[in-house]
């Protein structure tokens, strides 16, 4: 009989390439221009970046790690919601912005996953809790007697207050992977399985990304500098200007 730890790095080694595969698709979709819109060129002028491909580079490396930890969280989403439903049974919710709904020891457990614990602002944390009442009364509709609690679950770090104002409880880190799935060290057994064929997918990855580093410094080059210095201000039109 698989023990949890076999079932997940099963499940793991079998998904892992969905990542690196919307990793790899979300670099090679990307066009230049739509990089240079959402970056502050105020900034790059500020750091006194010289060369079109040291430009290119440092904006495609921000761009790309602002992306890629939103395509890990969304899978690591699925990854806990799978674990969930090995132990107590515990679904994808059809609430509005909640993502696991499970039952444990009476309760009716209602769980929002994010990546990490400074995850958002406070107009985000405010929707959050919104997101959590409209749950808790919808559920209630059918059982007014439910016992619902409400959790911010965040795959890394640490909250060493996780209570919040008797409003939901934040659990972060190995608190979290252990209220999810009752191993208080998964959270550990989760590292290994996730270098699954990481070696040779970082290879692909790492070809396509010198081809486009390669083919955006041409075309930035063409378009935004003179005399072989970059033009700020062609650029910061483009960026800025209506």
């Amino acid at each position: 009989m698989k023990t949890l730890r076999n079932e997940v790095v099963d499940y793991v080694e079998r998904n892992i390439g969905v990542f690196h595969e919307k990793r790899l698709h979300s670099l090679e979709s990307l066009k230049l221009e739509q990089v240079l819109r959402r970056k502050n060129p105020y900034l790059f002028k500020a750091k006194n970046i010289l060369t079109a491909h040291d430009l290119v580079k440092s904006i495609l490396d921000a761009h790309l790690s602002s992306q890629e930890e939103t395509i890990f969280g969304d899978w690591l989403e699925g990854l806990a919601i799978f674990i969930n439903s090995k132990i107590y049974g515990g679904r994808k919710s059809s609430a509005v912005g909640i993502d696991l709904e499970f039952d444990k020891e009476g309760i009716r457990y209602i769980v929002t996953i994010k990546s990490g614990p400074n995850w958002g602002n406070s107009s985000q944390i405010k929707k959050m809790i919104s997101d959590f009442n409209q749950a808790r009364k919808t559920l209630r509709t059918s059982n007014s007697k439910l016992n619902i609690i409400s959790v911010n679950g965040c795959c890394y770090g640490r909250d060493n207050k996780p209570d919040k104002n008797g409003i939901y409880f934040k659990y972060c880190g190995q608190v979290f992977w252990g209220f999810i799935s009752g191993d208080k060290n998964l959270y550990v057994d989760l590292i290994e399985p996730l270098g699954h064929k990481a070696k040779e997918k970082n290879q692909d990855f790492l070809e396509a990304y010198s081809r486009i580093i390669n083919l955006f410094t041409e075309e930035f080059s063409e378009n935004y500098c003179v005399d072989g210095r970059i033009n700020w201000k062609l650029l910061l039109k483009f960026n800025s200007g209506r």
